[in-house]
C-alpha cells in the first residue's frame, strides 16, 4: 500500500537576502508518517521546515523560488490563506513557549482565536488535545494553574496540546526534544509514534538515534542541499550515497 503524498518540495530554492539557504529541494511527504530531517547545523533543516506553513515569511529579506505542495495546492500562490493554512500545519518549536495563561487557557487559545465561545465544546477540545498529548493525567486537576509552573517537558508536551487543539493535519517539530531530559525526551517520542496513527508529522532532530528511533522516512540535508532520502531503517543500516555513510558514521558534522 502506498502512502498518499501530503507534502511536496519541487525545486525549491529559499534565500535570506543574497544568501541561498536551500537548492533545488525536491521531496515528497507522506501522510499519516513520521518524517525526519537530519544533517549538520546550519545545514537547512529548519529553514525548509518553516517554508512548509511560511513561517519564513515573517523574516524581511527572504524570498522562494519553487514550489511547496500541500495536497497538491501551492502554498505560496497569492490566494493562499496564510492563517489558515497555519491551522492546517501546526508548529513546536525547539523551547517550550507556554504562554503566561492557565493551562486550559493555553490549549484553547487557537480555538478562541478561531471563534469557538462554547464553554462545553471548548472544555471538550481541552480535554481531548490534553489525552492526545499525553499530558491530561498530570495536569487535569491544575486547569486553571499558570502554564509556567509546568516542568519543561510538560510544557512542551503543553505546546504540542495547543497545536492539536485547532486539529492541524500536519504537525511541524524543530528539535522538540533538544532542550528537555531523557525522561522528557522519551515521553515526546512515544508521543510522536502515538500521533503520526492521526497525523502527518515531520520532525527536525540533531540526534541521530532519536530520527532512527521515531521516523518512518529520514532526509539528509547538507549545506543547502537535500542529498537522501529513503526510509529510515534501510537509511541508516545501508544509505546509497557514501556522504550520508560519513555523517551517520560520526566522520562529520
Amino acid at each position: 500500500m502506498t502512502n498518499t503524498i501530503k507534502f511536496a518540495a519541487k525545486a525549491l530554492d529559499f534565500y535570506y537576502g543574497d544568501f541561498k539557504a536551500l537548492e533545488k529541494i525536491d521531496i515528497e511527504v507522506a501522510e499519516k508518517q513520521a518524517t525526519a530531517l537530519i544533517g549538520p547545523s546550519g545545514c537547512g533543516k529548519s529553514t525548509f521546515l518553516r517554508c512548509l506553513n511560511r513561517m519564513n515569511d515573517l523574516i524581511p529579506g527572504t524570498r522562494i523560488d519553487g514550489e511547496v505542495l500541500l495536497d497538491s495546492q501551492n502554498i505560496y500562490e497569492p490566494s493562499v490563506d496564510v492563517v489558515q493554512l497555519r491551522r492546517r500545519v501546526g508548529m513546536v518549536f525547539q523551547k517550550p513557549n507556554p504562554f503566561p495563561k492557565t493551562i486550559f487557557e493555553n490549549v484553547a487559545y487557537g480555538l478562541r482565536v478561531n471563534g469557538f465561545k462554547n464553554k462545553a465544546v471548548l472544555r471538550e477540545s481541552v480535554e481531548k488535545s490534553l489525552v492526545d498529548a499525553a499530558l491530561w493525567d498530570e495536569v487535569k486537576d491544575r486547569l486553571n494553574q499558570s502554564a509556567l509552573g509546568l516542568s519543561g517537558g510538560q510544557q512542551q508536551r503543553l505546546c504540542i496540546a495547543r497545536a492539536l487543539a485547532v486539529k492541524p493535519e500536519v504537525l511541524l517539530m524543530d528539535e522538540p526534544a533538544s532542550a528537555l531530559d531523557p525522561i522528557a525526551t522519551q515521553k515526546i517520542e512515544d508521543l510522536i509514534h502515538q500521533l503520526k496513527k492521526d497525523y502527518t508529522i515531520i520532525i527536525v532532530t540533531h540526534n541521530m538515534q532519536q530520527a532512527a528511533r521515531v521516523s518512518d522516512v529520514t532526509a539528509f540535508f547538507y549545506m543547502g542541499r537535500l542529498i537522501e532520502t529513503g526510509d529510515t531503517e534501510t537509511l541508516f543500516t545501508r544509505p546509497g550515497l557514501k556522504q550520508t555513510e560519513d555523517y551517520i558514521t560520526g566522520r562529520f558534522g
